[in-house]
C-alpha cells in the first residue's frame, strides 16, 4: 500500500518518550527485547530477586549502573510508580503501517491490527499495546492528532509489550483504513449501537478499531467500518472501559481465528 512519505519515516519525539522506562517489568523487557539502555539507576539497598535480575542483564549489556537515593529517582520519575527501578533508553521510535503488514506477511498469517480512535489516556494506550502483544496482534496504529502518543507511562503500562510490539502513528485513521481495505482488511469498530460480537464473522485479515474515552468512535472512522460490534453487558451502567473494551474483542477474535 501506498503511504504518505511524512508517515513512512520513523518519527521520535522526545516529549512523549522522555528516553527513560520505569517499573521493574518494563525496564527487564527492554533489556530482554535488545533495546539500547544507556544508564541504569537503582535505588540504594534494592537488592530483592527482580532488582538482581535487572542488575544481571545491566552488566550483560555493559550498561553504566548509577545507585541513587529514592528521592533522586522521585525527581526522575514521571509516573511516581517507578519501583525502584529506572532505565535511560534511546526513544521509542513509531513503524509504518507498511511494517506492520509486513509483520504479518513474514509470519505467514492474517494481519490483525488494532486502531486507536483517539485514545487519550496514556494508562489506555499502554494496556492495549500489552493486549495486542498477547492476543498476537501485528501492530498497533494511533493518529497523530488528539490522542496520546508513546509516553514513559505508556511504556510502563505496557509492562514491557512497547518494546515488541509496533505502534504506527498516521495523519488520517479513515484514510489509513481505506488504503488497509485495498490490502484485503476488513474493519470491525466497538460500540453500543452494533451487533454482539458472537454474531459476527471476525476471521481472516482484520482491524480492530477502539474509540475515545469519551465520545467512542468518531462518525468518519465508524462509517469506514465493515462491522459494528457490541458487547454483551448484564450490569446496571452500559459501558466499559476503553482498554477493558479492547481485550474483550481482541479475544474475541482470538477465539474465532483458532
Amino acid at each position: 500500500m501506498r503511504e504518505d512519505r511524512k508517515d513512512r519515516k520513523r518519527e521520535t519525539n522526545p516529549e512523549e518518550s522522555g528516553g527513560l522506562i520505569e517499573g521493574r517489568n518494563a525496564v527487564i523487557e527492554a533489556f530482554r527485547s535488545g533495546k539500547s539502555v544507556d544508564k541504569l539507576y537503582v535505588m540504594t539497598g534494592s537488592q530483592d530477586g527482580p532488582v538482581r535480575t535487572i542488575l544481571r542483564e545491566a552488566k550483560k549489556h555493559d550498561t553504566i549502573i548509577n545507585y541513587v537515593g529514592k528521592e533522586r529517582l522521585d525527581a526522575m520519575s514521571s509516573t511516581g510508580k517507578h519501583q525502584g527501578v529506572i532505565a535511560q533508553v534511546a526513544s521509542y521510535s513509531y513503524s509504518t503501517v507498511e511494517e506492520i503488514l509486513e509483520r504479518a506477511r513474514e509470519k505467514g498469517e492474517a494481519p490483525f491490527l488494532i486502531l486507536l480512535d483517539g485514545i487519550e489516556d496514556p494508562h489506555n494506550l499502554g494496556a492495549i499495546i500489552r493486549t495486542a502483544n498477547l492476543a498476537g496482534a501485528h501492530g498497533v496504529i494511533i493518529p497523530k492528532h488528539r490522542a496520546v502518543g508513546l509516553t514513559a507511562t505508556v511504556a510502563k503500562t505496557s509492562a514491557g509489550a512497547i518494546n515488541y510490539t509496533p505502534v504506527a502513528k498516521v495523519t488520517n485513521l479513515a484514510q489509513t483504513m481505506e488504503s488497509l481495505k485495498k490490502e484485503g482488511i476488513w474493519f470491525v469498530c466497538a460500540d453500543m449501537n452494533g451487533q454482539s460480537m458472537y454474531d459476527l464473522n471476525l476471521k481472516g485479515p482484520i482491524g480492530l478499531v477502539i474509540g475515545n474515552e469519551g465520545d467512542g468512535v468518531s462518525r468518519l472512522v465508524k462509517e469506514k467500518c465493515d462491522f459494528i460490534a457490541t458487547i454483551p453487558m448484564k450490569g446496571d451502567i452500559d459501558s466499559l472501559n476503553a482498554s477493558v473494551a479492547a481485550g474483550i474483542l481482541a479475544y474475541e477474535i482470538v477465539r474465532q481465528r483458532g
